[in-house]
C-alpha cells in the first residue's frame, strides 16, 4: 500500500515538471523565432494610452491626466452605469486597438497587479480573474508570484522583480506578450489567440496596498 501511495505521488510530480518543461520550452521557442521581433522593434509601435473614467471600479482613483490608478475608499459619486465590473478591481484604456501596439506601466512599489488586453465587451461581466476564454490577456504579480491567466494559469518565474512591464499586441499574429522593460527581456506571450474585436489596455491596481500604477510615455531610444 505505502508502495503504491509513492508511486502514485512521484507520478504527480513527474507530470508537475513536465508541464513546466512544456511551457518553459515553448517560450523559449516563442523568444527564439526568427519572426519575433526586439523589444526596440517592439516600443516603436507605442501608442498613447489613456485610462477610461466610465470603466474604473469605483474602489479606483483616477490622476486628471488619467494616466495612474490606484485602490482606495469607495466612490460614492461614481454611478453604477453599467460599464464597470462590480466585483473585480480594473479600469480600460480610453480606446481600443487592433493591428501591433504596445504600451508600458510602471509598476514599481507594487505588491499586487494585473495588466494586459481585453475585449471592452466582456470588460463589465468580470467577475473573478480574467481568462482568455472570456477575451482577455493578462498577467498578474500578487504576493511576491507572477501569473499568467492562460488555461490553465501558467505559474512565471522571473529572474528579476520589474519594474516596468510593457505590452505588445500583434493583432495579425494572434500574439500578447509581455515584457520586463528594464531588462529587456521577455515575460510571457500569448499565442493562437482568438481576436474578434479590438483591444483595450487593461489595469488592475489591485486592493493590497495604495501605490498608483503609472502609464508611461514611451521612448524607442531609452
Amino acid at each position: 500500500m505505502f508502495t503504491d501511495v509513492l508511486t502514485g505521488k512521484l507520478d504527480e510530480v513527474e507530470k508537475d515538471l513536465t508541464s513546466k518543461l512544456e511551457i518553459l520550452a515553448s517560450q523559449l521557442d516563442f523568444v527564439n523565432t526568427n519572426w519575433s521581433p526586439d523589444v526596440e522593434t517592439i516600443r516603436r509601435h507605442a501608442v498613447n494610452v489613456t485610462l477610461d473614467p466610465h470603466t474604473v471600479h469605483r474602489n479606483l482613483i483616477l490622476s486628471e491626466d488619467r494616466k495612474q490608478v490606484r485602490h482606495g475608499e469607495l466612490n460614492p459619486v461614481l454611478s453604477d452605469n453599467g460599464k464597470r465590473p462590480k466585483n473585480y478591481f480594473g479600469v480600460l484604456g480610453n480606446e481600443g486597438f487592433s493591428g501591433k501596439f504596445y504600451y508600458e506601466v510602471k509598476v514599481e512599489g507594487k505588491t499586487e497587479w494585473t495588466l494586459g488586453v481585453i475585449r471592452k465587451s466582456v470588460y463589465k461581466y468580470l467577475e473573478f480573474r480574467p481568462n482568455i476564454e472570456e477575451g482577455c490577456w493578462t498577467v498578474e504579480m500578487k504576493d511576491g508570484k507572477y501569473t499568467a491567466h492562460a488555461d490553465p494559469h501558467v505559474t512565471l518565474s522571473l529572474r528579476e522583480k520589474p519594474l516596468k512591464v510593457g505590452v505588445f499586441v500583434d493583432y495579425e499574429k494572434c500574439q500578447v506578450s509581455f515584457y520586463n522593460v528594464e531588462d529587456r527581456c521577455h515575460i510571457y506571450s500569448f499565442t493562437g489567440c482568438t481576436f474578434t474585436e479590438k483591444l483595450n489596455p487593461y489595469i488592475n491596481p489591485g486592493g493590497s496596498d495604495s501605490v498608483s500604477l503609472v502609464i508611461c510615455p514611451v521612448n524607442a531610444t531609452d
